[in-house]
């Protein structure tokens, strides 16, 4: 069917109301009124859309849109029934429906009423299906989300997998497959699977220019998000977490703390998921707290931040899902909470699967690492992802890593030895092994090859691991290696690379962010960064004088991270102190008042206008721990007796008893520690935390071998020590 660009604008704006198309829309529009196959790699917010819904309502017959979501059919049918008075212009055929309501379904197509019709990839296999559809006159079929086809996508389904051999059944006719989502292998996938192997291949940029990429470290994830929801006030947003359970917790701690916000998961049932959907879309709640579930296909363009509690499980569906940002074209930003301990999490999901399917999994979340850990532009790098190169001088500082650029170093030298490793390991291993074997360290694998990799092994172990994981991402964006994805990740050189071998020249790299894999176990510990660093120093200087005085290590009055705190928050009242991290009523008491009263003539003196502090509430745990393991040593039970009795691991149950004493409460742990060592024991620790700047595990685990304390038993003696010397 011809149609001239002229009539195609024409019925644009008569239908739809826009003066232009966006885009490569109208060839892709015309490539399918001329009856070809087509395969669309669009954006999310990019149109896709539109590249069907026109060309089925001037066709003759009507149009099988196969789609994944029965939210994303119904918003796409309710949005192309309020241009038309008849209601039968589009149509939603599932499970959902009765059976009177079907037949009427199946009426309007007959008689012509109805020119689309959304069907999930499980209803279009049903017998009964198939014997109607065959009956009716088809004008293509649209294949959306077509990524679930792959089993290289991030949303395999294996229904799709089966729509070829359906729409063989059913009848030939044109096929157009969308997708936001697909990396060269994804796309090769799905036009081999559908047999469009022939059809014309439409890629738009996949470059968000209005949407700001940040990552950040995890830690009092509840309160960042808290505080920057506040300052969105009256905004739309989605925060995104990998559980159910998550999900719940987070939207129910945004509810006590004054945020509109609704919990959106596969658990819920159908009637809650529609109405938490409706009230979001409605502007009745500001933030949907979601798994993945939610989101897919939903059009409300004016959402202007997405938050990952979790680090997402592939690049793909990061993408997608930041994509739900800013589609009105207006900013959006995209923040996602990273800690290298969420992986095992993720990994966790992949228990069970087959092997090939783990495989696939883990290298897409290898990536995810790698775009969360890079200090590159993360623009490029999550563009050269989907095929596309692009310049990281064009990413406006769009981006964390651009906005605030790390130093770059020459790295020449690197290259080269990396590459000329890969050489001479023939090109036989992944990403981790090739690290491994620069920085001396051995598995399984590489032991077998050992006779033959020993003239590169250990040669860059001057460097950890993880700047010979940066080296590599870097390259690899770069063109000098690429990753055999039929292998699940194995390198080896591109031409480019060869060349680089050849005549090397200078090569600037960066250092990767470094996110450790080994946090410790107590929040508290970590050093974040003091805002005020003059009062910061004040504050300090004042610990040293007080713990001299007492004749304590410095760190018994207050640790690092409180007078960091200190320094941010400016609390000039004994409540106030008692909010800051690691300090607690008791300390306060005990320490503060010298600190308060020198903060106080800090921020007169120096015309401070203090931040208003967000004290995040937390919803009632029932549980009540605090009490209960109080009591609970009272009564001299055990540690495993206490963890069990609430469910907890010991470590669990360890670190609870951290924060409690770090806020200034008393333990009693002498039946506890007069089990496990005698009192020359007890008496060389205490001594040695005396004698510490701040009586650390780390420290205190160097100092005294596996042999001579455990792990649990340094934990519980510096526990002890705090509560007895400090509190």
């Amino acid at each position: 069917m011809s149609i001239t660009s002229e009539t195609l604008h024409k019925k644009l704006k008569e239908i739809f109301g826009y003066n232009s198309f966006r885009g490569d829309q109208e060839k892709i529009i015309n490539n399918l009124l001329l009856q070809n196959d087509t395969m669309v790699i669009m954006p999310t917010g990019g149109g896709k859309s539109m590249c069907y819904q026109l060309p089925a309502l001037l066709l003759d017959g009507c149009a099988i849109i196969v789609s994944p979501l029965i939210a994303l059919m119904k918003n796409q049918v309710d949005v192309l029934r309020g241009f038309y008075k008849n209601e039968s212009i589009a149509h939603v055929l599932n499970s959902s429906l009765t059976k009177t309501q079907a037949n009427q379904v199946k009426n309007d197509i007959l008689s012509n009423k109805t020119k689309l019709v959304y069907v999930a990839p499980e209803s279009l296999i049903k017998e009964d299906n198939i014997i109607f559809f065959r009956k009716s006159k088809i004008s293509f079929y649209a294949i959306d989300e077509a990524h679930c086809i792959s089993e290289w996508g991030h949303d395999f389904r294996p229904e799709y997998r089966k729509l070829r051999d359906i729409i063989n059944n059913i009848g030939q006719a044109p096929v157009i497959a969308l997708t936001a989502t697909a990396t060269p292998k994804v796309r090769q996938d799905i036009m081999k699977n559908l047999q469009i192997n022939d059809g014309e291949l439409f890629i738009d940029s996949f470059n968000r220019k209005n949407l700001f990429y940040e990552i950040k470290q995890k830690k009092d994830v509840a309160k960042q998000i808290i505080q920057y929801i506040d300052s969105r006030k009256g905004e739309s947003g989605i925060v995104y977490c990998l559980s159910r359970k998550k999900v719940e917790e987070i939207a129910a701690t945004l509810q006590v703390n004054n945020i509109k916000a609704l919990p959106y998961h596969a658990g819920l049932d159908s009637k809650t998921r529609v109405e938490n959907q409706e009230k979001f879309l409605m502007d009745d709640c500001n933030v949907i707290v979601a798994t993945i579930a939610f989101g897919m296909g939903i059009d409300k363009p004016d959402i202007r931040y997405v938050i990952h509690h979790d680090i997402p499980k592939s690049l793909e569906g990061y993408y997608q899902e930041t994509g739900r940002a800013g589609r009105d074209g207006g900013k959006g930003d995209l923040i996602t909470f990273y800690d290298y301990k969420d992986i095992e999490k993720i990994e966790k999901f992949l228990q069970g699967k087959p092997v090939a399917e783990q495989e696939v999994g883990r290298l897409l979340i290898m990536e995810t690492i790698a775009f969360s850990e890079t200090s590159m532009c993360r623009r490029k790098y999550l563009l050269h992802y989907f095929g596309e190169e692009f310049n990281a001088s064009d990413c406006n500082e769009m981006c964390d890593n651009c906005k605030n650029p790390k130093e770059k170093i020459e790295g020449k030298e690197y290259v080269t030895l990396l590459l000329n490793a890969i050489v001479s390991c023939k090109e036989r291993f992944k990403p981790k092994e090739m690290a491994k074997i620069l920085t001396g360290e051995s598995n399984s694998l590489i032991k077998q090859y050992m006779s033959q990799i020993e003239d590169v092994f250990g040669k860059g172990k001057e460097k950890k691991t993880s700047f010979w994981h940066s080296i590599i991402r870097q390259i690899y964006v770069k063109q000098l290696i690429t990753k055999e994805i039929e292998s699940y990740g194995i390198l080896k050189l591109t031409d480019k690379g060869k060349k680089f071998l050849n005549e090397p020249y200078s090569f600037l790299i960066t250092e990767d962010h470094e996110y450790d894999e080994n946090a410790s176990y107590n929040n508290n510990t970590q050093k974040g960064d003091a805002a005020d660093r003059l009062l910061y120093n004040i504050l300090k200087d004042i610990r040293k004088k007080k713990a001299k005085e007492i004749g304590l290590p410095p760190a018994i009055i207050f640790m690092e991270p409180s007078l960091i705190d200190m320094a941010n928050q400016y609390p000039v009242s004994m409540d106030e102190l008692a909010q800051v991290q690691g300090v607690g009523i008791g300390k306060a008491k005990k320490y503060g008042q010298e600190f308060i009263d020198v903060i106080q003539k800090y921020v007169n003196e120096n015309d401070i206008v203090r931040p208003q502090d967000i004290i995040v509430r937390s919803v009632a745990n029932k549980s009540n721990n605090k009490i209960y393991i109080i009591q609970s040593l009272d009564k001299k039970l055990s540690i495993e007796d206490i963890a069990s009795g609430k469910g907890l691991s010991i470590d669990d149950l360890l670190t609870e008893m951290e924060e409690i004493v770090e806020q200034g409460t008393k333990l009693n742990l002498n039946h506890i520690l007069n089990q496990m060592m005698d009192e020359d024991e007890l008496n060389e620790i205490h001594d040695f935390f005396k004698e510490t700047d701040n009586f650390s595990f780390d420290e205190a685990r160097i100092e005294f071998d596996e042999d001579e304390f455990s792990d649990e038993e340094i934990r519980l003696l510096r526990i002890d020590f705090i509560s007895q010397i400090a509190n």
